[in-house]
């Protein structure tokens, strides 16, 4: 059963909340993402103490649980009282056979999120959940671009993330973890609460008298974050208590190295060309020549291809010394096959070329 995280009595909590808001410098008006949850509620309630009259509500409804419509209430109840226009979006985050349930829903939820900032298709709800007519919830705000979009992720979520990589013998972009700040989809995304662990959010809360949704389904250990959520990181805080201090450390040092071996790549790319010229790649050490097929790969393709798909091609590169040999591999959801002197990518089969 859906439960609400009931306010309580609680002493007054560090101005951390308020701090790692205050140092945000977003541009207005400011979009939140709003699912309910405690991280995302105080998200909300601070922003729309810092910027009253400049903070938008965007809430997504996956539609995956009947808990779902309980969800949108409570975001339509709270922006109602702290007087929040709210745009809501419906999806169909349902994972198709192969799939990854997170991963189909997180997606999901970014796109819909980047069309809610751009105000298409909104509409605004009562507390009650009833739908109103296609009016703004204040003059002018259905036409108003959200151009920065804040998100609740905390300390938690960020060891949870970094842990995730660390299982999957992620490089440097996975060891990472979640940015700070990042651009997609023409959208300026902040994490301001990468520094708070969610205990600290929800004393905050506690202390204004704010409820808060809980997700049902985080109790369900099927899922690989519940269990390092209940099961790895209280075992982490026993043998660790300063853990989340030292793997976020951790995660902004893997961040720096790959700004870095992302300017090396850039480097390189303009000497061998994009696509890249096999014998300009040639004259790289094979480190440089991966961190650069790599850089190139996750541009064309929209992703970097696995570990394994690199060190063959890497192979293939090196084996490539008459005019004759072909490199025909796969990467990524394509194909990188050899032209002349030159690599191409490929979203599927290569055109074959017409007969002379």
């Amino acid at each position: 059963m859906n439960a609400v995280g009931a306010p309580g009595v609680a002493g007054v909590p560090p101005g951390d909340v308020e701090a790692a808001v205050a140092a945000l410098t977003p541009r207005l008006p400011l979009g939140v993402a709003l699912s309910g949850g405690a991280d995302s509620t105080a998200l909300l309630v601070a922003c729309a103490r810092r910027w009253p009259g400049q903070v938008v509500a965007l809430h997504v409804n996956h539609g995956l649980q009947a808990a779902a419509d309980t969800f949108e209430r409570h975001c339509a109840a709270l922006c109602e009282r702290w007087q929040v226009p709210l745009r809501v979006g419906r999806i169909d985050a349902r994972a198709q056979a192969g799939e990854s349930p997170e991963q189909v829903a997180r997606l999901g939820r970014y796109r819909a999120l980047a069309k809610l900032a751009s105000a298409e298709g909104d509409f605004v709800r009562s507390a009650s959940g009833e739908a109103k007519a296609a009016e703004p919830a204040t003059t002018g705000d259905r036409h108003r671009a959200v151009q920065d979009i804040v998100l609740g992720h905390h300390a938690d979520d960020q060891v949870e993330t970094l842990i995730l990589a660390l299982s999957r013998g992620a490089g440097l972009p996975g060891l990472a973890a979640m940015p700070r700040t990042a651009e997609r989809a023409g959208l300026r995304w902040h994490r301001p609460f990468l520094d708070l662990p969610a205990n600290t959010l929800r004393a905050w809360l506690r202390a204004r008298g704010e409820a808060w949704v809980d997700d049902p389904t985080n109790a369900d250990l099927r899922y690989t974050r519940n269990r390092i959520r209940q099961q790895v990181l209280p075992a982490l805080a026993a043998a660790f208590p300063q853990f989340r201090e030292t793997f976020a450390r951790s995660a902004r040092h893997a961040a720096q190295a790959q700004e870095l071996l992302a300017d090396i790549a850039r480097a390189d790319l303009d000497q061998t060309g994009t696509p890249p010229r096999i014998r300009a790649l040639q004259a790289l050490p094979r480190s440089r020549q991966a961190n650069a097929l790599r850089a190139w790969l996750a541009q064309a393709a929209g992703r970097a291809p696995a570990a394994r798909q690199i060190d063959e091609l890497l192979d293939q590169i090196a084996d490539c010394t008459t005019r004759g040999h072909r490199i025909h591999l796969k990467a990524g959801s394509g194909q990188v096959v050899r032209e002349g002197d030159t690599l191409r990518w490929y979203n599927g089969a290569p055109l074959p070329k017409h007969p002379r």
